[in-house]
């Protein structure tokens, strides 16, 4: 009579079948979810998604599951998913192979059905296009049905079928498609990469956690009775076994298991015994194929066992038939082979074997795989062999299968994995003898401008024939920088520079210098002057790929920080040499590079050519990279110049590019960026805002999330909501520490105007002055002449506040200093300029009038709502003055729609209030003051609207009084206070008693004395 040790039942887990309904027809809705299951191991995992699984019936949902493979220290690259897919294309057949039109060349690297792979770069690049297909695929198969798609096991995942997963699951925008992946919470230590990677996650939205708890005293026994077939099982036994197990389902149903056949004592306390006992219940010779099967691998071909074992077919089919029934292994789900039912069994297994029993059963794997390495699956066989020789101890053939390894996990752009086998490579370099080092031959670009030999003459050492730890070493640090493991990139760097010896590898030690520069770029640190360093190294060499590389970077680092003419010429020196060399993509680089430094030396015009130029070249080389750096240049130049249409055009092209070639993940980030600004500059908010709404890639994998958080800041700061745009404006400034112009500038600028608007001039002035403390170089007129405008601003609009204008000229002074040494070259920057005459004027109580009249002229060709609407605001502000009502009549009509255009809503607001204080929202000459509203008249002064109890309660506010404190001065009740100051933001049209003063205190309401 067969005997179970699954419970036939299902037990519990309402409440989480439930939540994964619920995912599910949001899923459906079109609202994609995932959903992270978690528990330790044994708890139920697999059972949950199965019984959930059950209910998702085609044709309106779809259902693929594939499971994480134990590899060595980490699984299969993309396994999981590619196992998904194929289950995907068995069962829609032609349909999917209509989803996979014209892509099938990008799939083929996750799925060799599709034929040869296509022949585009093996780099970070070729990855990224892989994922965008990847994403396409799905999108393009939950178009007519809702995809469950099921990752099990993501605690043995590769880094690149989490990095492909994590796309998916923040790409897929409004795909029909639920996402659950199951992990072992008990396996994720200090150090595992899964932690932080589920952490990032969780942040997202459109994911939920879940946690499986343990079974209570009820659930045992109901799973007991399933087990046992009976109504209500012993209740001593029940206590027994749910103490043993602690409510661990797959514990429970072991001990049930040994009990039933008698085992009730003698069962060790530890998992390994416990599990241990169903193995060896077995025969004998189940057993040692168990012990066998256990050290091929988490999932083991049946084809493969046969062969290692070498026994009879019957005979074979016979033992795993026991196993099976024993519920220790079962057929795998793809049917061509077999896994232990929990890997904890097989590890259970695995562990009780002899250190010389293990090794000589990993060295019968290895040798029957590399004698027929058709026996598995094509992408497994290079990191199976691998492993297999590693556990054998065969250091000899370890090395050289862990090389290849790497090859083709590279060829995958699955770099985590290359890096581990290379890691373990390193490992064994000093195991094996000199011929098996030098015998590898690795392609020739395989860390992409790494010399392939360190010699300096014509002459070369016997040694460069072979494969020399340094290479390995320089692969190594491509792999770890281009998976993202950049303090291991670091290691990986200053190891390589330990062993050469710069006098006679200088271009070796160069090109080293320039991955630590690289890498600590990319962490925002300091790099030491490694690219310094490594130019007095090449200085004198002759032409080659590395030397333009260090001369580029050199170039391009000046560019970013404090450029100077000597940049240009390196850049050029850069350019020439990689063209010499015939490296393409380094030369255009460098040109896209001298462009930008053209840009900030005063030639926009020669630069647009330049920048041109490059762009056209690079799509003639295919560098889909060199095209979206091009393009993201062009862009942010346009946008400085004040072309925003243009720059609106170029970043969407960039975004297009990136999108078709894969390159969302590296450059979108910064496209997206220039395109939002460009959208701000013009006024279109609504449009920006809606773009980075809909860009989803997060910190800290976006490089640019401080870029970009700065730009949400000042789309807050537009719609009025400041204490956002300061929080905002905070985390990309932390976030910053690499402290560049480019990025300093306009976030202290968006500092300035936000405490301006809060009434706070002294914190606005302690912005601006720690920006003018830092001296910069040439250029930045695009930046800074803006910035001194909201600065001088504010300090015009604290005039007459006792504590701003102690220090006001000194202020002044050195605004005017600094906008001495800017040189502005096109129209806005010449009215920038003159904004800052007028702004500089009117904080010295002196005319301005016609200096607006010439930012005026000079703005309204260019386009840009913003300063146009600042400027006409100060001139109708100074023609009101004068008394030439119908002169700021004409130029408020122009400025309220001017206004309007900017999404500015405070400006509007100002232009608003400009108009009725003034009284040009309509002739009303010979109205009377105190009217039976209590409104002021204008003899009074600009009323605003306000009754002359709220102009005494406004007074009182600027002051710094609290509602308690007016209502004890005034007579009145705290209570009215509140009601008043409530009345008083409303109609000034405000958000806090801070904006209240400032407005007071700009329009001068009350007497110098109340300020504060």
């Amino acid at each position: 009579m067969e005997q179970i040790s699954v419970s036939p039942v299902f037990v519990g887990r309402g409440r989480e079948t439930e939540l994964l309904a619920t995912a599910l027809a949001r899923a459906a809705a079109g609202e994609p979810q995932a959903v992270l299951v978690g528990g330790e191991a044994g708890i139920g995992k697999t059972r949950l998604v199965e019984e959930f699984l059950y209910g998702v019936g085609a044709p309106a949902a779809v259902a693929a599951v594939g499971g994480c493979l134990e590899v060595g220290a980490e699984g299969l690259p993309y396994g999981p998913l590619a196992t998904a897919l194929r289950r995907l294309h068995s069962e829609l057949g032609p349909a999917f192979e209509q989803a996979a039109a014209g892509m099938e060349g990008h799939l083929a690297r996750l799925m060799p059905e599709f034929g040869e792979a296509d022949a585009g770069s093996n780099d970070e690049f070729g990855r990224a296009r892989l994922f965008d297909h990847t994403a396409r695929l799905i999108e393009r198969l939950a178009e007519d049905r809702t995809l469950v798609l099921v990752v099990e096991d993501l605690h043995w995942s590769d880094r690149s079928t989490r990095d492909l997963l994590a796309y998916l699951i923040r790409t897929l925008h409004r795909a029909r498609v639920l996402v659950l992946a199951t992990y072992r919470s008990d396996d994720l230590h200090r150090r595992h990469p899964l932690r932080p990677y589920l952490a990032e996650l969780e942040r997202l939205r459109t994911v939920q956690r879940l946690e499986l708890e343990r079974f209570g005293p009820a659930e045992t026994a109901a799973q007991l009775a399933g087990i046992l077939g009976v109504a209500s099982p012993d209740r001593v036994l029940v206590d027994r076994i749910h103490r043993r197990a602690e409510g661990n389902p797959f514990f429970v149903e072991q001990l049930a298991s040994a009990a039933r056949e008698g085992c009730t004592a003698g069962i060790p306390d530890s998992l390994r015994d416990i599990l241990l006992v169903r193995v060896e219940t077995l025969p004998d010779h189940t057993q040692q194929i168990l012990r066998i099967a256990a050290e091929g691998g988490t999932r083991v071909e049946h084809d493969l066992l046969a062969a290692v074992l070498d026994d009879p077919e019957e005979v074979l089919i016979e033992a795993l038939r026991t196993a099976v029934g024993a519920g220790v292994l079962q057929p795998d789900t793809d049917g061509d082979g077999y896994c232990f039912r929990h890997a904890l069994v097989r590890e259970a297994v695995s562990d009780d074997l002899l250190p010389g029993e293990r090794h000589r059963i990993n060295r019968r794997f290895a040798a029957v795989l590399d004698a027929d390495p058709g026996l598995v699956r094509g992408e497994a066989c290079a990191p199976r062999l691998a492993n297999y020789w590693y556990h054998a101890h065969e250091s000899d053939r370890a090395l050289p299968t862990a090389l290849e390894a790497a090859l083709q996990a590279r060829r995958r752009n699955a770099f985590a994995e290359q890096l581990r086998m290379l890691e373990r490579v390193l490992e064994l370099w000093d195991e094996v003898p000199d011929d098996v080092r030098s015998t590898p031959v690795r392609p020739y670009d395989r860390a992409e401008t790494y010399p392939s030999c360190g010699c300096t003459g014509e002459a070369h050492e016997p040694a460069c024939a072979g494969l020399q730890l340094v290479d390995v070493l320089a692969e190594a640090v491509v792999a770890a920088r281009r998976s993202g493991d950049w303090d291991r990139a670091i290691a990986l760097v200053r190891r390589a520079l330990d062993l050469l010896d710069e006098d006679t590898e200088p271009a070796r030690a160069a090109w080293f210098r320039v991955q630590l520069a690289k890498t600590c770029g990319h962490l925002e640190r300091p790099d030491g002057g490694e690219i310094q360093y490594a130019y007095r190294l090449v200085s004198g060499l002759g032409p080659s790929a590395v030397q333009a590389e260090v001369l580029a970077m050199e170039a391009a680092q000046g560019m970013l920080g404090h450029p100077s003419r000597s940049h240009m010429a390196v850049a050029e020196q850069a350019a020439g040499i990689a063209r010499e060399v015939g490296a393409g993509a380094v030369e255009q680089h460098a040109r896209i590079t001298l462009a930008g430094l053209y840009s900030e030396f005063g030639e926009p015009e020669r630069a647009i050519a330049l920048l041109g130029d490059a762009i056209g070249r690079a799509r003639e080389l295919g560098a889909a990279d060199v095209l979206c750096r091009g393009l993201n240049n062009l862009s942010c130049l346009m946008q400085s110049l004040g072309r925003s249409a243009e720059a609106v055009d170029h970043s969407r092209e960039g975004i297009q590019v990136a999108g078709r070639t894969g390159l969302l993940g590296t450059a979108g980030g910064c496209l997206t960026g220039n395109l939002v600004e460009a959208l701000t500059a013009l006024g279109r908010c609504a449009e920006a805002a809606a773009t980075l709404d809909a860009w989803e890639y997060g910190p800290p994998l976006d490089p640019y999330h401080e870029f970009l958080d700065r730009l949400r800041g000042e789309l807050r700061f537009l719609a009025g909501d400041l204490d956002s745009a300061a929080e905002l404006n905070r985390r990309a400034r932390a976030a910053d520490l690499a402290r560049q112009p480019q990025n300093v500038l306009p976030s202290a600028m968006l500092a300035v105007r936000i405490h301006a608007r809060q009434g706070r001039p002294l914190a606005a002035r302690s912005e601006l002055l720690a920006v003018l403390d830092v001296e910069l170089t040439a250029g930045h007129e695009a930046l800074m002449l803006p910035l001194l405008v909201h600065g001088a601003g504010a300090e015009a609009d604290s005039h007459g506040l006792p504590a701003a204008d102690l220090g006001r000229p000194v202020v002044l002074r050195r605004i005017a200093e600094a906008a001495a040494r800017l040189e502005p070259q096109v129209p806005l920057h010449r009215a920038w300029a003159r904004l800052l005459d007028g702004e500089l004027a009117r904080a010295e109580g002196r005319d301005a009038r016609s200096h607006w009249a010439a930012a005026i002229g000079l703005l309204r060709p260019v386009g840009l709502p913003g300063p146009l609407a600042l400027a006409l605001l100060r001139a109708a502000e100074s023609a009101a003055a004068a008394g030439h009502r119908d002169e700021a009549r004409s130029l408020l009509e122009e400025a309220t729609d001017t206004a309007r255009a900017s999404g500015d809503r405070y400006l509007e607001s100002e232009v608003a209030h400009l108009a009725e204080r003034a009284r040009l929202t309509g002739e009303r000459a010979g109205a009377q003051a105190g009217g039976s509203d209590g409104t002021e008249s204008a003899g009074d002064g600009p009323a605003l609207g306000l009754t002359r109890r709220e102009r005494d309660v406004l007074r009182l506010l600027t002051l710094g009084r609290t509602n308690r404190q007016i209502a004890e001065e005034l007579y009145i009740s705290p209570k009215t206070a509140s009601v008043h100051v409530s009345n008083i933001l409303a109609k000034l049209g405000v958000s806090g008693r801070g904006e209240a003063a400032a407005v007071a205190h700009r329009l001068r309401l009350f007497e110098t004395e109340n300020a504060v």
